[in-house]
């Protein structure tokens, strides 16, 4: 049997991804707000120390960006994500020992280069290659590991109970890594290594027509040509205001609950393990209209979701506001996120994307960083979270204009038109009409 008869593999990369999402989310991401709370149970951390934690954890991701997005385009996604598994399985069992909190701080810098490694950045390169005009589909199927990942958070808290965090973090970390080393196996290659086209041969169509996304082209930026467009820091900017709210939630959700709102720690779990199980929902309209409409427009209303939730969980007198907070942010949080790299694979192309991407995120995780500092230090200061919402919320509104803002890109000029990206290999795509064909080299761009 031909490789070219086999069924589509971009939905294999889509569904390992997403696995490897999920474990990143359910042992690590949305798990950490609950091991922030036994922390500072059994030391008695400041929410500050607490907090600069994730926000170190969130920076070194950030600062790593640029160097990952040259190593996914040079070594491929399998390298790098079974050397973020190895780097996972270490700060677990590390973040087992602990007892001070430098050794608290060290074993994050493990995780967090294990899970950036072996998560997000990896896995949306991966999908990247295979998807162009179901490419928001595809990006929030797989992203729907995250969401059910993070459901799991109660699981985690229940295994605290019978087991202690410390037995919890050493096993299921060393078990999650050795399971996302599995998993890479499905993220190397690009379509034409398999003899198969871009999307599978798919089209969407919209009222009996074909249709393509807003600012997809026939050109692949270089990261050298993507940094001098104006789309690029917009999408940019606008993402990292978003995260102002999402890091802030993630970080001290439970801890809120818990210190100023009387929830147990087991009740504010499954508030937390609530908001990824209404951002598959989320993810599920986003990847829909996305590949319909205009991907910007979903992300402005969403920004306005991300505000008015956070907003309503400063207030909150009771359960059915925290539920509102819920359904507010989990929707937006789903249907933008995957279109943040929808946006930027449809305007720059998929040669350079892993250093556009990585370069994109040391701005990005500004938000994540500053979210949970903000958060931590006002509380600490004032004595209470909602002073630290309120201004986040403000922030990420007015994020808001940044999406507006960015339109596609107008082509790079270029001197010799060899520049662009390569024809696909012979008989790859030929089934496909050229006006919606993106020329793609048969191998990554060094350049930029």
């Amino acid at each position: 049997m031909s490789k070219r008869s086999t069924a589509f593999r971009g939905w294999k990369v889509v569904g390992a991804g997403g696995m490897m999402q999920g474990l990143q989310s359910a042992l690590f991401m949305h798990a950490s707000g609950s091991y922030l709370v036994e922390l500072q149970r059994e030391f008695g951390w400041s929410k500050t120390a607490l907090s600069g934690a994730v926000a170190m954890n969130r920076a070194e991701t950030a600062l790593l960006g640029p160097a990952q997005g040259w190593l996914l385009d040079r070594f491929g996604p399998r390298a790098i994500a079974r050397t973020g598994a190895v780097f996972m399985a270490a700060g677990f069992v590390f973040f087992g020992q602990v007892h001070s909190l430098w050794q608290f701080y060290a074993a994050f810098m493990l995780i967090a280069v294990g899970s950036s490694f072996c998560g997000f950045v990896t896995v949306t390169v991966s999908i990247v290659r295979w998807f162009e005009r179901l490419r928001a589909r595809a990006l929030s199927v797989g992203g729907m590991g995250l969401g059910i990942g993070g459901m799991c958070v109660p699981l985690i808290v229940l295994s605290f109970s019978y087991f202690g965090w410390r037995a919890t973090a050493t096993v299921a970390g060393v078990a999650g890594a050795a399971a996302a080393w599995w998993l890479a196996k499905y993220l190397e290659g690009r379509p034409e290594d398999f003899g198969q086209e871009i999307d599978g041969g798919a089209h969407v169509v919209a009222s009996g027509t074909t249709v393509r996304a807003e600012g997809v082209s026939d050109i692949h930026f270089t990261a050298g040509e993507a940094l001098r467009t104006r789309a690029f820091w917009m999408i940019s900017l606008g993402h990292m205001s978003a995260l102002f709210v999402v890091g802030v939630v993630m970080a001290h959700l439970q801890l809120f609950l818990t210190a100023e709102r009387g929830y147990s720690l087991q009740q504010a779990s499954f508030v937390a393990a609530s908001l990824p199980f209404v951002q598959l929902g989320g993810m599920a309209l986003g990847g829909y209209l996305g590949d319909r409409i205009n991907k910007r427009l979903i992300a402005s209303v969403a920004m306005c979701g991300h505000a008015g939730g956070l907003l309503l969980l400063a207030w909150s007198p009771n359960v059915t506001v925290v539920a509102l907070f819920v359904v507010l942010h989990g929707l937006a949080w789903g249907a933008r996120g995957p279109l943040m790299q929808a946006l930027r694979a449809d305007y720059f192309g998929s040669s350079s994307f892993a250093t556009i991407m990585g370069i994109s995120s040391t701005i990005v995780m500004t938000g994540t960083v500053l979210g949970p500092l903000v958060g931590g230090w006002i509380a600490d200061m004032t004595g209470s979270y909602v002073p630290a919402f309120i201004l986040l919320s403000a922030m990420t509104a007015l994020g808001m204009i940044f999406f507006v803002l960015a339109k596609p890109p107008a082509p790079p000029h270029r001197d010799d038109d060899s520049q662009r990206g390569a024809s696909a290999p012979p008989g790859v795509g030929a089934a496909l009409p050229a006006a919606s064909d993106a020329a793609r080299p048969s191998r990554p761009e060094m350049t930029g």
